[in-house]
């Protein structure tokens, strides 16, 4: 499972790990793929901590980061966090505070202790140059990675003087190709399958097209990869690499609480839904009593990214903290792919690693046993 970008970036196999827990950065490092840290919620002091955590832990591999600075939301072209910050917070409808105040209420949610609900959201170019910053700080951090669009142009430039990779998701192709007229050294291109933000154009349809589109940069296929067999197929239309992120959720090393787990291992592939209700922009998750909630007619709309995030941010912080009490998961963020219906177990990162592997080469040794034979 060797390819040019693996080379490139020192790897021995193409699979990228993206998620919000270092310990998962680390075992897929070491396991010889690549974890990349979710930095969204982070404060730079808080991102500082976790990669010096993982510049400890995980020996002489490498890592990405990354951040989420999207190309149109409210507040742009103000550079001071604070003020960009209470400027949004003022900007939230009352009516919408009380709606979200009341379905955590509903659902015996209890209320954060004094002093642990600050928000710490980087939805914008003012909070997440600082997490570059941090994040070129650190020699094993080897990329750095957009969720929503292009980088700033700067910010490009820094990474690049750096001597480090910078990509960016996609989910059209149209982005695809302002991705690479941007400079940026490769891209994940994500089908609607996938958790998180995503367009509406399935893996194997829109996967190909983006490596045709885009070349010779790289491609990462992202979206509906949960298992050996699918890493064959996503490599077969002439991608560089995968880039997992829905089935790190229920590893051993991951953070989810308990009942989250037990959320995602009762899910089906079915159970999942593309809304607006946390973010402001179309994301992939369970769907529940929240996300149902929002799309009716007698309620409030999702307000645009960011202010949806900082308006549902207590909820975000509320559930995750409280995932067992009452009615929590059905007004928990519990963002997941469709693969959803393919966490049914507990494993270890290592393991979930030799899995896939092992899963690709009898995938492929299927597939070369129904050559004729010459």
């Amino acid at each position: 499972m060797q390819t040019e970008f693996c080379k490139e970036l020192g790897i021995d196999v193409p699979i990228f790990a993206f998620t919000h827990c270092r310990d998962v950065v680390v075992e897929v490092s070491k396991a010889g793929g690549i974890g990349v840290l979710g930095a969204v919620g982070f404060s730079p002091a808080k991102l500082k901590e976790e990669l010096d955590w993982i510049d400890e832990h995980i020996g002489d591999h490498i890592y990405g980061v990354d951040t989420a600075i999207p190309q149109k939301y409210e507040g742009k072209g103000e550079d001071d966090p604070e003020k960009l910050v209470k400027m949004l917070q003022d900007a939230i409808p009352q009516q919408h505070r009380e709606f979200t105040d009341k379905m955590l209420l509903k659902a015996g949610v209890p209320e954060l202790p004094a002093g642990k609900n600050e928000v710490t959201l980087s939805f914008s170019a003012a909070q997440g140059r600082p997490l570059v910053d941090e994040a070129l700080k650190h020699d094993k951090c080897r990329m750095i990675v957009n969720a929503l669009g292009i980088p700033p142009e700067d910010i490009i430039k820094q990474v690049h003087d750096a001597d480090r990779l910078i990509g960016a998701l996609a989910g059209r192709l149209k982005h695809g190709r302002a991705h690479k007229a941007a400079g940026l050294d490769f891209i994940v291109c994500q089908g609607t399958e996938g958790g998180g933000h995503c367009g509406e154009v399935t893996s194997l349809v829109l996967w190909p097209q983006m490596v045709q589109e885009v070349a010779p940069l790289p491609v990462l296929a992202a979206g509906g990869i949960g298992n050996g067999q699918q890493i064959m197929a996503a490599m077969s239309t002439g991608v560089a690499g995968v880039w997992l992120g829905s089935i790190w959720l229920n590893s051993a090393e991951g953070s989810a609480e308990p009942a989250q787990r037990e959320s995602y291992m009762h899910a089906t592939s079915e159970d999942t839904i593309r809304s607006c209700s946390y973010t402001g922009k179309t994301a992939r998750m369970l769907k529940n009593k929240w996300t149902e909630a929002w799309e009716r007619s007698d309620t409030p709309d999702p307000l645009p990214m960011p202010l949806q995030g900082y308006l549902t941010f207590d909820a975000q912080q509320r559930t995750h903290r409280y995932a067992g009490h009452g009615e929590a998961q059905q007004v928990a963020f519990n963002p997941v792919g469709q693969v959803v219906g393919q966490m049914n177990e507990i494993e270890s990162c290592r393991v979930i690693m030799q899995r896939l592997q092992t899963e690709y080469i009898d995938t492929y040794e299927h597939l070369s046993s129904l050559m004729p034979e010459e």
